[in-house]
């Protein structure tokens, strides 16, 4: 799948260029959007995969104007109005009745825990076919073979390259199932370098490499 989002090695979207010592939040809204992903996030009706697959699913035009938190809220609001957890009406504020709170909800002595701990993904599953040094080509095109336009990890300016396995991560959650209520679908998970200039054409420094994570069923061996 390739949307607006995927945009490595893109021309003419310009530098990554955060200014030195930028707060985290720029604006007081953006740590209430933040904080309201998470907290619903919590509640266990989607995952993490879901949710990117939300935002990277905003139409085109929408994508390129939002800013960041706006992306996140876009996404949230989609998810929600899937979810049956709000109606249209009441996205657009209409008076909301109150409900009993989720028994998932995370209070604010578990958040600053839950934060630390993250999302883990590594999960038991098969052994790995392949193994430091391998050379692998990864898939082209960068598209998930489960569902049509679904989610993946596999970056378009990577797919189609020959690359060299550097470590095992050991088995994690497929995002390319995990996305779509497919199941967690765990697989060996590759830290992969690529020559940059396979990639870019013009590296900055001859030799440099970019390293990617990618799942065993986005790799086949090159003989």
């Amino acid at each position: 799948m390739t949307r607006v989002h995927d945009m490595g090695g893109r021309w003419g979207d310009g530098p990554v260029d955060p200014a030195p010592g930028e707060p985290l939040f720029v604006k007081p809204w953006h740590r209430r959007a933040m904080a309201l992903t998470l907290a619903i996030g919590a509640a266990g009706r989607w995952s993490i995969d879901a949710s990117r697959y939300a935002r990277e699913s905003l139409a085109a035009r929408d994508y390129a104007r939002l800013g960041y938190y706006e992306k996140w809220l876009a996404a949230v609001a989609n998810l929600a109005l899937a979810r049956g957890l709000v109606t249209r009406a009441e996205l657009a504020g209409a008076e909301v009745a109150q409900a009993p709170l989720d028994p998932k909800a995370m209070r604010a002595a578990q958040v600053e825990a839950a934060l630390r701990r993250g999302s883990p993904s590594l999960r038991p599953g098969p052994a790995p076919r392949f193994a430091p040094s391998d050379l692998v080509r990864s898939r082209l095109p960068a598209r998930n073979v489960m569902i049509d336009g679904g989610h993946t990890r596999l970056p378009a300016y990577a797919a189609g390259h020959i690359g060299r396995i550097v470590r095992s991560h050991g088995c994690h959650v497929l995002p390319d199932s995990n996305a779509h209520l497919l199941g967690e679908a765990p697989e060996p998970l590759y830290g992969v370098a690529f020559d940059a200039a396979d990639l870019w054409g013009a590296p900055e420094r001859k030799g440099d490499e970019v390293m990617i994570d990618l799942w065993q069923s986005y790799l086949e061996p090159v003989a």
